[in-house]
């Protein structure tokens, strides 16, 4: 038991050093005038993307369904110091809206450096009713158009040896219960666009893919849904943002935030009936 214990801490020790001190510099003068489109931008995390990328200079095209909210947003992203900023309300449920919008950022930027997927479509937070209707519409939102997206912007990422980055969860690297619709979906992100790294290596492509993994955010939407159900620490969404944006422009091919995704996801199959008793413990559900 004593071996156990000291192999665990010394990974534990190795894991931080990784983590520490892997990740290149971020120069923030490297997003001064970056042609960027966030989708899912007009609350939460994507909304903080959007100020973030204002604030460091970048042109920057945003989407969501709600044009009036994007278009507050748009007037904050230009008093913040955008050099451009626009906007195109869209519904990613629609196939045809997926190419419209990244044809929009492409003519309004006359490029692209980054893609940011973000948006998500809306889910219970519930035992799974057997609504495999809804999965199927959830699929659609939150995979298949990243999947278009990102093949409708590879062509001029390429020239411009640009960027994906795709906003992940911790709900797509390890199983939980209550949102299965929701990480159907981002356990499907996680491994194909872990697979496309691959591929575009293998290619020698100009264009790199950043995963991010993310635990319990503040967003209102987030908040709102675990009420009742799970007591844990949310982060803040304008640090997700930050770390999010740091991530892509370093290149880097994953990130994780807050800390404990990392770890979550690096021990998670050592012991797998403790994990899956912390897991079903971690939750309240009355029947």
């Amino acid at each position: 038991m004593k071996l156990y214990a000291k192999l665990l801490l010394c990974s534990i020790c190795v894991a931080f050093i990784a983590v520490r001190w892997s990740a290149p510099s971020f120069n923030e003068e490297s997003l001064k005038g970056a042609r960027v489109l966030v989708t899912g931008a007009s609350t939460g995390i994507g909304e903080q993307l959007a100020y973030h990328y204002a604030r460091l200079g970048a042109q920057i095209v945003i989407t969501a369904r709600r044009g009036n909210v994007l278009e507050q947003v748009v007037s904050k992203c230009r008093e913040m110091g955008a050099q451009k900023a626009f906007y195109i309300p869209a519904d990613m449920a629609n196939p045809s809206d997926a190419d419209l919008v990244v044809k929009y950022a492409i003519e309004q930027l006359g490029g692209l450096d980054y893609l940011v997927l973000n948006h998500i479509g809306p889910s219970p937070y519930q035992m799974w009713d057997g609504d495999v209707q809804h999965t199927r519409w959830l699929l659609e939102v939150n995979f298949l158009s990243y999947l278009q997206m990102a093949q409708k912007a590879l062509p001029t990422l390429e020239k411009s040896k640009g960027s994906i980055v795709v906003v992940s969860s911790l709900l797509g690297k390890i199983c939980g219960p209550f949102a299965l619709p929701y990480a159907s979906t981002k356990f499907a992100l996680n491994g194909f666009f872990g697979g496309l790294q691959n591929e575009l290596a293998m290619q020698k492509s100009n264009v790199s893919i950043t995963i991010c993994i993310l635990g319990l955010i503040d967003t209102d939407s987030a908040m709102e849904k675990i009420k009742g159900y799970i007591n844990m620490t949310a982060y803040p969404s304008h640090e997700a943002a930050l770390q999010i944006i740091q991530a892509g422009a370093t290149r880097q091919s994953e990130s994780f935030y807050p800390w404990y995704t990392f770890y979550a996801t690096l021990f998670r199959d050592w012991f797998p009936y403790l994990r899956d008793k912390v897991i079903q413990n971690s939750y309240t559900y009355n029947p």
